[in-house]
This record gives C-alpha cells, sequence and structure tokens, in this order.
C-alpha cells in the first residue's frame, strides 16, 4: 500500500535575493550572465561543472556530463535581452522541488542594477539548502566581475 506522508517530507519554501550594481551596460551584463549560467561552475569546495543553455523560450539548462549525460536543471521560461532571464525547473535538487530564478537587469547611471531571485518550493535536503544563499552569492560576484572587466577593455 502506498505511504502517503513520511515524517520529515514538509513541503517547504526557499527565497534566494541579491541586489548589486555593476558598472557597466546592460549589454555587457547580459553577455556575462549568459557566460556565467552557459559555461563551467565551480562550487565550492566541489568539482567544476559544465554547464549549456540554450538562451531562447523553452531552451534547456542543463549540466553537461558528456556522451548526452548530465543532469537537466531548468527551462527558459522568459527572455528579454538584455534585461530579463528567468529559468524554471528542478536546478540542482534531485528530489521533489521546483524552482525559479530571475535575473532582472535595469539600467542606471553608470550601469546596471542587477535583481537576482532564487524561489523554490518542494522537499529539501536541509544539508544541500544550507550552501544556496553562499553559492549564488558567488555566482553573481562573479557575474559583476566578469561584466565590470569586459566595461574596462
Amino acid at each position: 500500500m502506498p505511504q502517503t506522508n513520511t515524517p520529515g517530507d514538509a513541503v517547504q519554501t526557499l527565497r534566494v535575493e541579491k541586489d548589486v550594481f555593476i558598472a557597466a551596460t546592460p549589454d555587457i551584463v547580459w553577455e556575462s550572465i549568459l557566460d556565467e549560467v552557459g559555461g563551467p561552475m565551480h562550487p565550492e569546495g566541489g568539482p567544476e561543472m559544465v554547464m549549456k543553455i540554450e538562451p531562447r523560450p523553452g531552451g534547456r539548462w542543463y549540466r553537461d556530463l558528456g556522451n548526452d549525460a548530465g543532469h537537466l536543471w531548468g527551462h527558459v521560461q522568459v527572455i528579454k535581452p538584455p534585461k530579463l532571464l528567468e529559468i524554471c525547473g528542478p536546478l540542482f535538487m534531485s528530489y521533489p522541488a521546483m524552482n525559479h530564478l530571475q535575473y532582472r537587469l535595469t539600467e542606471e547611471r553608470d550601469g546596471t542594477r542587477m535583481k537576482f531571485t532564487h524561489r523554490g518550493v518542494g522537499i529539501f535536503d536541509p544539508e544541500q539548502i544550507k550552501g544556496v544563499d553562499m553559492g549564488w552569492g558567488g555566482i553573481v560576484e562573479r557575474i559583476r566581475k566578469a561584466a565590470e572587466q569586459r566595461a574596462r577593455r
């Protein structure tokens, strides 16, 4: 007989928000976002992960292990270059979870405001969730540094 409730399987929510000013144009920041989400990721203490993104509505975002192996992280839900990128999917979670990422760019004097939001709902692994805020903080910082470096060229 199927079990309907397992202790510890409570549905939870997750929210991470990052708001950063980047001294570069929205076009340059956009390019840096796509390079970061579609290139090698270096998680804290973990192996390099080769990521791929198909930057179009419905396009996949996935970890490429080669030889047609990998992990689907999500699909592009909204893409409006150079202002908005939204991705929805399980991300790095191999358990019941749904996530939504949003990169929103707004031009400001002398640069761009990037607001990043990760919202999720699911039965989260508490150990994996501990590093989510720090992980996204590192990604946002790498985007900022890459865009500002490009802008100086």
